[in-house]
Order: C-alpha cells, then sequence, then structure tokens
C-alpha cells in the first residue's frame, strides 16, 4: 500500500423515500489498498458502492478518480460506463453469468463496441490467458459457466473486471458461497494484485476474513461512516462495538448428553430438477438436546433437505421418522403437527404472508390452537396481545403488529419469525440461515436462543453457508456435497471445507492446526 490517493468519496447522500441510506459519506482508498467496508445489515454499504458504480445516483456529494497520471479526476455520476472508464469495476455477490455461454464470452461479453463486424477472440484469448497467468485466478476458459464450480464462477466475474483494466475493485461479500480454501485462495490472489497497484474494497460479514487480509476497515452504521480503524489495531470486538454501538455478547456452547432421536432419514431420496437440487440415499439422525450442523458450498442440496423438514418436498423413497413415529405423508400440515419449527431461508416467500399483519403472521402457524381462535373465529385481541410481547421480546421494529408484514425490513421479517417459532416450544427446528440479515447483536440473540432451545430438549438442524456459525454452534458436522451427506468426524476448518468441495474423507487430517471451537 501507498499513500497516493486512488478514490475520494466526499459527502455522498442517498434517500429512498423516508429512509436515509447513506448521510453525508467521506471515503478515500488509496493505491494498493485493500479496505474493509463493515457495517450491520442496512447500514448503506452496498448502496455506497452503487453510487460509486454508478447505478444510483446521489442525492448528494461528489466522487474523485485519481487518472493513469495520479491526478484526481471529478467522476460523472449515475453512469456505470464512465464508473468503467475511470478504471472502477464492481463484482456484485450474486453473480451475473450467462451459464450457457463459455467462460471466455462472459469475460468479454459487454466489452466489445456494436459497431464490430467481427469478434476478435483470439487476441481476448491471449489478453485474458495473460491476466490469469499473472493473477493466478485461472479457469478454462471453453467451459459453460454452468458447468463451472462456484469457485471458478468467482474468478470468471472478477476476471471480466480485470479484462476492462479496472485499477479499483470492489467486491461485495466475495466470499459468501466459497469453502474456506477457495476464500483463501482468492485473497492471495487479490494479495498479489495489489502488490502490482490494484486498490480494493470489499464488503464482508466474516471478520476473521477482514482481520486476515485487510489493511484499513471503515465501518457504516445507519447509513453514516462512524468510525475507521487500521486492520493492525483492531480486533473482533472492536470491530463489533464499531458495527453495532454496543459488545456483543459472547455466546459460547456447552457440552450436552443427547436425548432420544427426534429426526430419522433412512435412506431417504428427493428428486430435484438437478443433481444439485436433489438427496440421494440420505441418512441422518438428529437428537433431543443436540444441534446438527449441516455445512456446505450453496446449492448441493442444503434446499432439497430444507424443503423435506418443512413438509415442501416429498420423499421419493426412504422413511422419514419424527419422534419415533413414521411420517406416513410429509406435508408442511404433517411437520408442523409433529412438532417441526421452521426458520425458511427465503423469508419473503416462504416465511411469511406479506398482505397479513404481523400479529397474524405470528399465529398463522396455530390457528387450531383455543387461545388463537374460539369455534372458527380468531380472537384478534388475544393474537394482537401475543403480537406486541412477541415484538418487545424479539425486538421486531416496525409500523406495529397491526401493519402489513411486508412492510417490515428484512432483517425484522427474521426476527418476526424467529419469535414465532420459538415460542411454539418445538421438538424439532430447521434453522436454514438464521442469522443472514441480521446485525451482530441480532445474531447473538438467535444463537443464545437456539442454544437455550437445544437445553429445552429440542433437536435443531442448523443450515448455514457460514462454516464459523456451524462450528461454534453445532455439536456434530455433516458436510453435503451434491446431495450427499456425510458426518465430519473433525472440527478442523481446512479438512470440512476441502469436504465441502468434495475432495476428502470426513477423518481428522494427519498434520492439521488447532481445531475451531
Amino acid at each position: 500500500m501507498t499513500d497516493t490517493k486512488v478514490l475520494s468519496l466526499n459527502g455522498l447522500s442517498k434517500r429512498f423515500g423516508s429512509v436515509i441510506a447513506n448521510d453525508c459519506v467521506d471515503l478515500e482508498l488509496h493505491k494498493g489498498e485493500v479496505l474493509a467496508l463493515l457495517g450491520e445489515n442496512g447500514a448503506g454499504k452496498t448502496t455506497l458502492m452503487n453510487m460509486l458504480f454508478g447505478h444510483y445516483m446521489p442525492d448528494a456529494g461528489t466522487v474523485e478518480v485519481a487518472d493513469e497520471a495520479g491526478q484526481m479526476q471529478a467522476l460523472p455520476l449515475g453512469h456505470p460506463q464512465a464508473a468503467l472508464a475511470a478504471g472502477i469495476g464492481m463484482v456484485h455477490q450474486h453473480f451475473a453469468l450467462a451459464e450457457n455461454l463459455s467462460a471466455l464470452n462472459n469475460i468479454v461479453l459487454g466489452s466489445e463496441r456494436l459497431s464490430l463486424l467481427r469478434r476478435d477472440l483470439k487476441a481476448a484469448r491471449a489478453k485474458i490467458e495473460r491476466i490469469m497467468q499473472h493473477t493466478g485466478l485461472t479457469v478454462t476458459l471453453d467451459t459453460p459457466v454452468g458447468r463451472l464450480s462456484v469457485g471458478e464462477r468467482q474468478r470468471v466475474e472478477i476476471l471480466k473486471a480485470l479484462y476492462r483494466d479496472v485499477r479499483i475493485l470492489v467486491l461485495d461479500e466475495p466470499t459468501a458461497v466459497l469453502t474456506p480454501q477457495e476464500a483463501d485462495t482468492l485473497f492471495e490472489n487479490i494479495g498479489a494484485m495489489t502488490r502490482e497497484g490494484l486498490s480494493v474494497i470489499f464488503i464482508s460479514h466474516k471478520l476473521r476474513e477482514v482481520l486476515a487480509f485487510s489493511q484499513r476497515i471503515a465501518v457504516l452504521r445507519h447509513g453514516k461512516k462512524v468510525g475507521e480503524i487500521a486492520t493492525a489495531e483492531a480486533d473482533e470486538r472492536i470491530i463489533a462495538r464499531m458495527m453495532v454501538g454496543a459488545d456483543t455478547p459472547e455466546t459460547a456452547r456447552q457440552e450436552m448428553t443427547p436425548g432420544a432421536p427426534v429426526l430419522t432419514l433412512q435412506d431417504v431420496s428427493v428428486t430435484g430438477r438437478s443433481k444439485r437440487d436433489s438427496l440421494t440415499g440420505a441418512n441422518l439422525t438428529v437428537h433431543a438436546h443436540e444441534i446438527l450442523g449441516i455445512a456446505g458450498v450453496s446449492g448441493n442440496g442444503q434446499s432439497a433437505l430444507a424443503g423435506l423438514i418443512s413438509g415442501l418436498n416429498r420423499p421419493t423413497s426412504g422413511r422419514v421418522t419424527l419422534a419415533a413415529e413414521e411420517v406416513a405423508q410429509v406435508t408442511p400440515t404433517n411437520m408442523i403437527k409433529a412438532g417441526v419449527g421452521r426458520i425458511p431461508e427465503d423469508r419473503h416467500h416462504d416465511g411469511m404472508v406479506g398482505a397479513m399483519s404481523v400479529a397474524e403472521n405470528m399465529v398463522i402457524e396455530r390457528l387450531s390452537d383455543p387461545e388463537v381462535q374460539s369455534a372458527g373465529f380468531l380472537k384478534k385481541d388475544a393474537i394482537t396481545a401475543n403480537a406486541e410481547k412477541l415484538t418487545a421480546d424479539y425486538d421486531v421494529r416496525g409500523p406495529g403488529v397491526g401493519a402489513r408484514a411486508r412492510l417490515l425490513s428484512g432483517g425484522n421479517i427474521q426476527k418476526m419469525i424467529l419469535a414465532r417459532v420459538f415460542e411454539q416450544s418445538p421438538k424439532l427446528i430447521l434453522a436454514n440461515q438464521p442469522t443472514r440479515g441480521l446485525d451482530m447483536l441480532a445474531a447473538s440473540e438467535v444463537a443464545r436462543r437456539l442454544l437455550e432451545a437445544r437445553a429445552a430438549g429440542a433437536g435443531i438442524v442448523l443450515i448455514s453457508e457460514d462454516l464459523d456459525e456451524i462450528l461454534g454452534l453445532a455439536d456434530r458436522v455433516v458436510v453435503i456435497h451434491d446431495g450427499e451427506m456425510i458426518e465430519a468426524e473433525t472440527r478442523d476448518r481446512e479438512a470440512i471445507g476441502l469436504m465441502m468441495a468434495g475432495e476428502v474423507t470426513p477423518h481428522e487430517p494427519q498434520q492439521s492446526g488447532a481445531e475451531t471451537q
């Protein structure tokens, strides 16, 4: 990193209706620097970067970018092409790739003039091969993107930016769907590029990566920049305090003797659209007083497993047993009646009815309860009182319990779902990405409640793309890859990461680092 400034954001502000997404944010970036941009969900990180890249037009403020001679120049705002011309590239969290096209065609797509009569793919290939050799970001250029691994697709996205000769690279949650090994390799390659002068801003919620790979940290809270700190002077507690304005309570898993089985899958298969949407001969047992963590790269059968436990997917073969009784017909109603509490991955689509009120959503899975209805009529006063208590207990913020649930923010919808599930004291809890979209304090509270439910006798299936979350909470870890599940007999991050990529057996490596608890 040098002292040469390559980017300056000056007083950027953006409002969406009554919501202030960014409030007079200043930010600088230096040549060869890796700057981590942190903040709780809704803090304004992605909005700020979208203004830099021209996707959003700021309500106020300016952006200056160094030209090739090092002179700071004003950047025309609201124009992605102007940002690209100034040497700024952005890689979004969700890939924007055409799966039927080759990696080569994806990389050059959109970079050629429409007036060209012929495409010079030979020159493009030569340039990309030079970039791959220089950066270590290698992919097979002639393979359709749909046949590439998730890590290879991430490399294609970054190569798309580097092909356009960017000098400033913005990465939004670059490792969200990568194995630990893929994430480490990515940052090693990024480090090599920064030594050649590339400057990087990356948004992440994984503090381990932030502390390992950045030089400086900037933190947003409620749309404002609340501080900066050199990474060498930071630790997780300091960063958490900056992000949420308070210390995050530590949640420790205590050893506990497992109870009787609450869920058993015997040779269960679920047929989906592809192998990654399916389960093949799954055998799984979850006990009372136990959290079973399901680790895997996104798209390897987790949705099929979650759909099965929720009752949305019916098995094509095998037996499903809940609390020692075989489930004759797997349906949402039957699974709820059998004592399954469901925290779905897609909270908007599967977790609520947006047109119904917050209060109604909190009782939607127990409408036959005499506390909720009598003779077919809803007890509205009781429903309202229940919702007011739960919104206070779970810190659900919004326009009120009588408002439509769709008016809540994503994080508050998640809290509403958590309140509904935990208050039913289910025998089995499906926790599918339970902390996604929650700030650190709220995520810590979810962990505390999961551990409380475990102590009370529930069995919990925790599906998460955050391996640190699984290792911190789960009593046992099962890795899922291409629809097949195998139990890990180790808590070593590296070994589990290789299992997630389908490369090794589940046993403890002969030579490994310290265990991650």
